[in-house]
């Protein structure tokens, strides 16, 4: 009564069969004992009974009915034998009253091996199941790769999800899709949470490889992730799949983007290959029309010395580009929907869109699917997407300098330092301030506080109550501001005295820009690249400087001039090593630099810094909302150093 259907899985392993052996690839299943010793699968760890991805199965524990199918799991065997009337007889089963009894397999590194109950995998596959109850047994890699980080990753979040039918292929998602779908890191998933979520999953899946997404070297993971940064997680649900088919066709590169093993190309310099004539410096072709430039903040400048910074940064392009380019500034976007503002910058025939601050970085990405049309960069670091570029600043060089300032002037005393957002970019700029300290002074300790935490006056009392006297604060002085502390200060008896002060040129950083889309080079480094673009400028490009106070003692001075030149030439690296942790691991030996991806991508603290990243809890909530977009999760959590630490 079953036969056609074992002849048709027959036939399907007879082809598979053949392409394999075509691509010298092994035609049958894989066999666990073959490259796991047997010492580490007697120390495996029970898991228990669960529902496991069926296509996740992909060979057997032992080599005895291995020949028997081919790769994908299809019977090989005439259908006269034993073994074609048993797979017969299951069909049977499945069809009329369905196969409960759990299979036993064998799990490693996310992919299970079947122990008994291999014709039952077989049956199930052929009729498309999608998953499979299994008595499974967990075997445990060797830490220190990062596929097997991945792996340890997705332990984490299955413990709090209990969801094992999503991977990734590169580090830090599984974090990253728990905030995307609105849960807290570590919060537990309800049962009602992971049927939504398994239902929203396999029906992405089916669109997604349905369009193509199956030639892709990119998991479904990766993919979906890729998805629910442009549109949400909430639309996966609300949208028809013809309609997530359409939004798939728009993000096309962004899916294409995660098969690159570095995601981001980072431009450390302003591309100076191409040098335009003069009349290309304004508009190109002999253009007339006058370019619309929006510049849309988070905050307004009256209450913010971040929006401060690009409000002179724009007035500085509104003077260079006089009567080439207008620009209109649109302040506090994130009081209510920011979306609407930027729609509303679009509809003012603005074509060029600077969104001011990394928590606007999500509706700047759906703004520029939706609008290809307008060209629109976010300041952040170190974000991935093809459809929007970001921008920031090595502040960290400038930093550098002000911790060898500080460094030299505190003697024995330890020193302070606030921080707003422990996010991308700023904790290389936490670590180069206390490697300064220590280059000029061995003993040097700096004491780490933040300003999301409570507030900057809260942040420096916790410094000032320990003694505290040389303080780096705030990057940048708003004279709206009930306070003119910034930069590195002395706090005294009659108020703090201002020592050096980092600067952020927004302006030189937009001129430069707005020249390169005037010029094409804008365009032509992205057709020139298949990554994500990330400028990151620094003290050599004029974005950032150092200003000293007349104040600091004349070697003082010369030093940090020193330092400046030494940087700005290449000579001086901030991060050569050797380079240590706080838990003593040591992240770089002598006689190297770290590369600019490794310091964009620090989430660890040297070991001179007295403090850590603050939980997700403790922060205010623009704190929350900015490290949502563009935050760093420490790499490690060590107890002992926290107590070792709140006990100095």
């Amino acid at each position: 009564m079953y036969t056609q259907y074992y002849k048709e899985a027959q036939k399907l392993a007879q082809k598979e069969r053949r392409r394999c052996i075509s691509r010298g690839q092994y035609p049958y299943l894989s066999v666990l004992d073959d490259f796991i010793p047997a010492e580490k699968s007697a120390a495996a760890t029970e898991v228990g009974t669960i529902q496991i991805p069926i296509e996740w199965i992909v060979g057997t524990k032992t080599g005895g009915r291995t020949t028997a199918f081919a790769r994908n799991y299809m019977p090989l065997l005439d259908e006269s034998t034993e073994f074609a009337a048993k797979w017969m007889k299951l069909c049977g089963a499945h069809l009329e009253e369905g196969l409960r009894d759990p299979i036993e397999v064998y799990e490693y590194m996310n992919r299970y091996y079947v122990a008994e109950g291999n014709k039952r995998v077989s049956v199930l596959k052929y009729f498309g199941a999608v998953t499979i109850a299994a008595h499974a047994v967990r075997i445990l890699p060797e830490r220190g790769s990062q596929e097997t980080e991945i792996y340890y990753e997705s332990l984490d979040f299955n413990k709090y999800s209990k969801i094992n039918f999503i991977e990734f292929s590169h580090p830090g998602r599984y974090l990253e899709l728990q905030r995307l779908v609105g849960k807290k890191p570590g919060e537990a998933w309800t049962e009602e949470e992971r049927r939504n979520f398994s239902s929203a999953y396999y029906r992405f899946k089916k669109v997604y490889e349905a369009k193509g997404g199956k030639r892709l070297l990119v998991t479904v993971g990766d993919a979906m992730i890729a998805y629910m940064k442009v549109y949400g997680y909430q639309e996966l649900h609300s949208k028809s799949e013809q309609e997530i088919k359409k939004s798939i066709g728009k993000i096309w590169e962004e899916f294409t983007l995660q098969q690159e093993d570095s995601l981001i190309d980072l431009k450390l310099a302003p591309n100076q290959e191409k040098k335009p004539g003069i009349l290309l410096k304004i508009l190109p072709n002999g253009e007339s029309k006058e370019r619309r430039v929006a510049f849309i903040n988070d905050k307004s400048p009256s209450d913010s010395g971040w929006t401060y910074g690009h409000e002179l940064g724009r007035l500085h392009v509104q003077q260079v580009f006089h009567g080439h380019i207008t620009t209109t500034a649109y302040h506090d976007a994130m009081a209510g929907d920011p979306s609407q503002v930027i729609e509303q910058a679009i509809k003012d025939k603005n074509t060029i869109l600077f969104t001011t601050a990394p928590r606007m970085l999500s509706v700047s990405l759906r703004a520029a699917v939706e609008h290809p049309e307008i060209t629109i960069l976010n300041c952040s670091l170190n974000k991935s997407h093809r459809y929007i570029r970001t921008y920031y600043a090595r502040m960290y060089e400038v930093k550098f300098i002000i911790g060898a300032i500080a460094g030299s002037l505190a003697g024995g005393h330890p020193v302070g330092y606030i921080c707003n957002y422990p996010i991308f970019g700023q904790i290389a700029e936490i670590n180069a301030f206390a490697l300064g300290a220590k280059m000029v002074n061995p003993n040097a300790k700096v004491y780490l506080e933040w300003s999301c935490v409570n507030g900057l006056s809260a942040a420096t009392q916790r410094l000032t109550d320990r003694g505290i006297a040389l303080i780096s604060s705030q990057d940048l002085a708003n004279p709206n501001a009930e306070s003119y502390t910034f930069g590195l200060s002395h706090i005294t008896k009659d108020g703090p005295v201002n020592l050096a002060m980092p600067v952020w040129h927004w302006g030189v950083y937009y001129e430069t820009i707005l020249r390169h889309i005037l010029n094409r080079s804008f365009q032509s480094e992205y057709e020139e690249s298949t990554k994500a673009l990330n400028y990151y400028w620094g003290m050599e490009a004029g974005v950032v400087e150092l200003f000293c106070s007349k104040r600091l003692p004349d070697g003082t001075q010369k030093l940090a001039e020193f330092l400046r030149q030494g940087i700005c030439s290449g000579i001086c690296k901030p991060f050569y090593g050797p380079l240590c942790r706080q838990d003593g691991q040591v992240i770089h030996k002598e006689g190297h630099s770290l590369s600019p991806e490794q310091i964009v991508n620090m989430d660890w603290l040297v070991d001179n810094v007295i403090g850590d990243l603050p939980d997700y809890e403790q922060l205010t909530d623009v704190g929350k909302s900015t490290v949502d977009m563009v935050g760093v999760e420490p790499s490690t959590k060590d107890r002992s150093i926290k107590e070792r630490q709140s006990s100095t």
